[in-house]
């Protein structure tokens, strides 16, 4: 069964293209390939596809700079593929405007996994545009954005201010992974470390009023380090 969604592998190593490649041919879906920043930009801004594979050591174009210029026309889904390890360059690429993060060396079982949770964000996405809905619905979460309302199996949630803001940006930004730099910039203002603190310290209040175990929740994940991501409940 053909798979609808068209995916930009950008990859100037020829075993990982290869790799990449053949499991998008093998699980049937459509892919087109670039070697390098210029063509990769070339081929995105020609044939619009839904999911851009990016490594970010490329020979011409560093990744971040294709993510930054990718990000000034297009919302296209992001996922870097790179031998980068350090936080530090997740953060980076998270904060140019990446979507996800897959660190070399990866099972194709992973990179799978990645493709399909990117691709159920989109179509949600996608339908959200369509309906215009002032409603959002997760699981048991609901959230009624007109009127500032939260709901988990039917019965409103007592939040506070901050906690609906952070239930809000996650929601918007689901199955994204939101850097502590991005989100305290929308709910601060400001990225000032103290923030990072009370983050954390919101972020533990919210979950034990959404998930019905903390220790190991459903609807927000922590990345270590890097900063928490809504997931898409089925």
């Amino acid at each position: 069964m053909e798979n609808k969604a068209v995916i930009l592998v950008v990859e100037d190593d020829k075993a990982v293209r290869n790799l990449i490649s053949t499991t998008l041919d093998t699980h049937h879906y459509k892919y087109l390939q670039a070697t390098n920043g210029e063509a990769a930009i070339m081929e995105a801004s020609t044939h619009n596809p839904d999911i851009m594979l990016l490594d970010l050591g490329l020979p011409d174009i560093d990744g971040i700079e294709i993510i930054q210029k990718i990000r000034s026309w297009s919302n296209m889904p992001i996922i870097v593929v790179s031998a980068r390890v350090e936080d530090n360059d997740k953060i980076e690429a998270l904060d140019a405007g990446a979507d996800d993060y897959l660190t070399k060396p990866f099972s194709v079982e992973e990179l799978l996994a990645r493709l399909r949770a990117t691709l159920r964000r989109l179509n949600y996405i996608r339908s959200m545009e369509t309906k215009e809905s002032s409603i959002f619905i997760n699981g048991d979460l609901k959230i009624d954005y007109n009127l500032s309302c939260a709901y988990l199996k039917e019965e409103e949630l007592h939040l506070t201010p901050i906690e609906y803001k952070l239930l809000c940006l996650l929601s918007k930004n689901v199955g994204k992974v939101l850097t502590h730099t991005y989100i305290t910039q929308q709910i601060w203002g400001s990225a000032w470390d103290n923030y990072v603190a009370s983050l954390r310290v919101f972020m533990a209040t919210l979950r034990k009023k959404i998930e019905s175990n903390p220790s190991s929740p459903k609807y927000i994940q922590t990345h270590v380090g890097i900063g928490y991501r809504m997931l898409k409940v089925e």
